[in-house]
């Protein structure tokens, strides 16, 4: 005798409140939960064992939607498939496709969201459009090349980064099922025999502005208007990457100790630091926190319709700091790069100890004694430093930098 099949209606089971399983007949059932969530779920016997897969919660997934699906799995079991098996078996992607399923599986790996942009920039259509369409198990050496020829020798670093994300890419996809065979973005063997050596890859620190045209900089980005320029303005006084600030909470602000705590999970280290606020640093907080919107320090425009965004508001772009570098038409300089000047100007116009310096840096360095400034017993040296810093940016005059009184630079 035939299963009673539609059993269900879409009134039935907009009804359905009580949690339990609601049979539509067949192995199909709309699962109720103890909270009131739905969901489809279909059940077949196997070797005498009962077996069961979800098929999406409802009502996204409709009655009409589920009923279709479920006709298909019990056409693939009286066939002897496996309904699981078959849908964990995923349709091949294009490269592009497989690229960003390949960041999103490793994006819980990075501190800062700079690594994310950096990744899907480089594998996106500025190098990599004449392949992001084509099947993933289709790309060849000759792809290969066809994107890194043009920056192999006028981009160095860009080039070598490129080429190694997008053999990761590629040997994600063979895990997956997707390729077979040699990963025509491998080096050895491979591409280091077909492109022409390449100059030596710089190394150390990013570009940075010489110390003694920050105070000058330093007055011109005052004058600038907008969240991006304050943003900077706060980096530089602090000396904090660009996640470091642009993460920044009104709750890690202790106003009456005049201190930044930055917590261990946005740190490269990976440990808590504690940043002492020079008076120009204070200002401008105090200024910010006038118009204060939301729970960053630095917000950036919420999302049309985000009630999450509405309520907490959202930190400014990753990329905020540096279009305000291009827009001040100094697009070669990094963000980064003013931690450079600042140590650079702490080992020529200052007296302080090269301990203190680092630490106001968040450098994890390896003796005990480096590692004793970090601690609070240190905090009041940092003070020093960080008000020196703060002095020393606000000394410009006419484009000129005023002399420095170096007595005041003295630990």
């Amino acid at each position: 005798m035939a299963r009673t099949l539609s059993k269900l209606s879409d009134a039935s089971a907009k009804a359905a409140k009580k949690p339990g399983r609601y049979s539509d007949g067949g192995g199909l059932y709309l699962n109720v939960s103890p909270s009131g969530a739905k969901s489809w779920v279909f059940m077949w016997v196997k070797d005498g064992k009962r077996r069961e897969m979800g098929m999406g919660s409802y009502p996204l997934v409709t009655l009409a939607k589920a009923r279709q699906k479920a006709n298909e799995h019990r056409l693939a079991v009286q066939e002897g498939r496996d309904p699981i098996a078959e849908k964990s078996k995923e349709a091949e992607p294009t490269f592009g496709e497989c690229a960003d399923r390949y960041i999103e599986s490793i994006r819980s790996e990075w501190r800062n969201a700079k690594h994310e942009y950096q990744w899907k920039q480089t594998l996106g259509d500025t190098y990599c459009k004449s392949i992001r369409t084509k099947r993933v198990s289709q790309v060849t050496n000759d792809d290969v090349l066809k994107v890194l020829s043009p920056v192999w020798q006028a981009k160095s670093e860009t080039a070598s980064r490129l080429r190694g994300r997008m053999e990761r890419v590629l040997e994600f996809a063979k895990v997956k099922g997707w390729r077979s065979g040699e990963n025509p973005a491998a080096w050895r063997g491979n591409l280091r025999n077909l492109l022409p050596k390449r100059q030596k890859l710089q190394r150390g620190h990013q570009p940075a502005m010489p110390y003694k045209d920050v105070p000058g900089f330093m007055a011109k980005l005052r004058k600038a208007e907008g969240m991006s320029a304050r943003a900077l303005e706060f980096t530089i006084l602090t000396v904090a990457r660009s996640g470091e600030t642009l993460g920044a909470r009104w709750t890690e602000i202790d106003f009456p100790h005049k201190l930044w705590k930055v917590p261990a999970e946005r740190m490269k280290a990976g440990e808590a630091h504690t940043v002492p606020l020079s008076a120009a640093a204070i200002a401008l907080l105090e200024t910010l926190k006038e118009n204060r919107t939301g729970d960053y320090v630095f917000p950036g425009l919420p999302r049309p319709g985000n009630k999450k965004d509405a309520k907490h508001g959202r930190p400014l772009s990753n990329m905020s700091m540096m279009m305000m570098l291009r827009r001040m038409k100094l697009g070669e300089l990094s963000v980064h790069g003013f931690r450079s000047s600042f140590r650079d100007w702490c080992g020529d116009a200052t007296s302080f100890p090269r301990e203190v310096a680092e630490a106001a840096l968040a450098h994890k360095v390896g003796n005990e004694v480096e590692r004793a400034y970090r601690r609070s017993d240190a905090l009041e040296k940092r003070r020093k430093l960080m008000q020196a810093w703060a002095d020393y940016l606000a000394a410009a005059k006419a484009g000129n930098v005023l002399k420095f009184d170096e007595a005041r630079t003295r630990a």
